[in-house]
């Protein structure tokens, strides 16, 4: 699938440098797969993400903007299923340094406000549980962009550094999580200057 995605994007996709008071337009799709073992079971979670941004590049190396992303997770832990919709709205701050005509590097740093509804479903029949949280996440994530040609690129990166909370409804839990995520993840990104 990663095989296919980055194929389909090459084909279609041709980028070039960022100049300085232009608008940048991009996004990514992400795929995320992580299998824990615990005692007498193992919990496999599926995470398919999609995340546009549109900024402003107020000089050569700098751009900030806002960004939005709605990801849904697919939890399978033994005899209990789960499924997790988030979505997410916020600010970025991205620092490039050209490598050479073809290659920059650069990382962005995103905050904002998030809220996730999950839905518990029983093997024994019970039905489902809602639960609805809100939050705020924090978190760097550096990546690869590769210039083509007319004002298109692609991003590349495999994970960040991050921190988010959630506060649940009804009495429900509050959540704080920090993560590193590097090797773990998979992101592509499609973007171009105008």
């Amino acid at each position: 699938m990663k095989k296919i995605l980055v194929m389909a994007a090459l084909a279609i996709c041709s980028f070039a440098n960022a100049q300085k008071g232009t608008i940048l337009v991009g996004g990514n799709i992400g795929y995320t797969s992580e299998k824990s073992e615990y005692r007498f079971d193992e919990e496999k979670v599926n995470t398919f993400t999609f995340s546009p941004k549109v900024g402003y590049q107020f000089n050569n190396n700098w751009t900030v903007g806002g960004e939005f992303a709605v990801s849904s997770s697919d939890v399978d832990n033994f005899d209990i299923k789960r499924k997790d919709n988030n979505f997410r709205f916020g600010g970025f701050v991205r620092y490039s340094v050209p490598l050479n005509q073809t290659f920059s590097v650069f990382a962005d740093m995103g905050a904002g406000f998030q809220s996730e509804k999950n839905k518990i479903y029983d093997d024994n029949g019970n039905g489902y549980i809602k639960y609805k949280g809100d939050g705020m996440y924090v978190g760097i994530t550096p990546a690869l962009f590769i210039n083509m040609k007319k004002g298109f690129g692609l991003n590349f990166s495999i994970g960040g550094l991050g921190y988010e909370t959630l506060s649940y409804d009804n009495n429900g839990p509050d959540v704080s999580k920090f993560y590193f995520n590097f090797g773990q993840t998979f992101n592509i990104g499609v973007s171009k200057n105008f």
